[in-house]
């Protein structure tokens, strides 16, 4: 019997309709179009507008998504697992409150904070589930409403963020195709240059949080960078040595979208043209754990059987890491 590998066989994504530009924030904020540009190469990003709207309204609108394209009913998956760092709440996890909304009956959900990493780490659990044979379809999502825990005075950090969300489907392979080999990394002394202050149980929400700002994300940029552009790019050329890789053997790389420079260092230390990457940081700024899967939504098209491609990622934590996936099927 041959190897059960994880095959992506769908992939599915929502984004808000509210286009947060750069001329918008240069009337919020002190900063203008060219600076946002030169520093992040974002043009604008996808806001999500509407009472009571939350990171699971856009989770369960990319399973539906999803599970459209694939033909499939919502009752036939297995596991939801939700990469999020902006659930709808502390508890229950947004993965159930998302299946409750896509209808997903017969699925047991969790969720997974490792902020931009955490769809990696998220497939590579789903990834587990399949390749153990117990579970036939796994939908791995990752979804965030950056624009809750950003901080609109603070030019800094308000200009990089949007809101999304991207699924994939994880369904058991015999042909070799799938998730081949993921490296995983985590350093938590990296915590202190980049999040939260406040809402956890080190230092519990109240009014002194709140009304100190701590409730944003808190960022220090230069730092942040340059573990960022060495953490994502590093791991990414490591994953192609131990799997005997050139990046002639390479389709697409798909690397998270957090900072134009960022991405350009990955692809170079990886020997690949541009012509190669997937970049859509200009549309959507950085939705967190949502870049990877929209990226892979909007390329669906380009990608085809057989193709060799590496998701990349760095995210605060910190949290890193690379893994490598044979596309499983054409979508022309």
């Amino acid at each position: 019997m041959s190897k059960i590998t994880a095959a992506i066989t769908s992939v599915g994504a929502f984004l808000p309709e509210f286009r947060l530009t750069n001329a918008l924030l240069e009337t919020m904020v002190e900063t203008n179009d060219e600076w946002i540009k030169t520093r992040t190469g974002i043009d604008e990003r996808r806001i999500l507008k509407g009472e009571g709207l939350a990171s699971s309204d856009m989770a369960a609108e990319a399973v539906k998504d999803l599970l459209a394209k694939r033909g499939i009913s919502a009752e036939e998956i297995d596991c939801i697992i939700c990469a999020t760092v902006t659930p709808d709440m502390v508890f229950p996890a947004t993965a159930n409150i998302v299946g409750d909304k896509a209808g997903l009956k017969n699925a047991f959900g969790f969720d997974v904070s490792a902020a931009c990493s955490g769809f990696l780490y998220s497939l590579t659990v789903g990834t587990s589930l399949v390749e153990s044979g117990r579970y036939k379809k796994v939908i791995v999502v990752g979804v965030d409403k950056m624009s809750s825990i950003v901080d609109y005075t603070d030019r800094a950090t308000c200009v990089i963020f949007g809101d999304g969300a991207g699924a994939v489907l994880l369904e058991p392979n015999e042909e070799g195709y799938g998730v081949k080999d993921s490296l995983l990394r985590s350093d938590g002394s990296g915590r202190i240059f980049l999040h939260m202050k406040a809402g956890g149980s080190l230092k519990p929400s109240s009014m002194e949080t709140v009304q100190a700002k701590e409730h944003y994300i808190y960022q220090e940029g230069q730092s942040v960078f340059k573990f960022a552009v060495k953490g994502m790019a590093d791991i990414s050329y490591e994953l192609m040595e131990r799997n005997n890789l050139t990046a002639d053997d390479i389709a697409w790389l798909v690397p998270h979208q957090a900072n134009l420079r960022i991405i350009d260092a990955t692809a170079n230390r990886m020997g690949l043209s541009k012509e190669k990457v997937m970049i859509n940081i200009q549309k959507y700024g950085n939705t967190t754990a949502a870049t990877i899967p929209l990226c892979l939504w909007e390329w669906e098209k380009k990608l085809n059987k057989g193709d060799n491609i590496i998701l990349a990622a760095f995210g605060g934590g910190f949290t890193w890491g690379a893994t490598w996936v044979k596309w499983a099927y054409d979508s022309k």
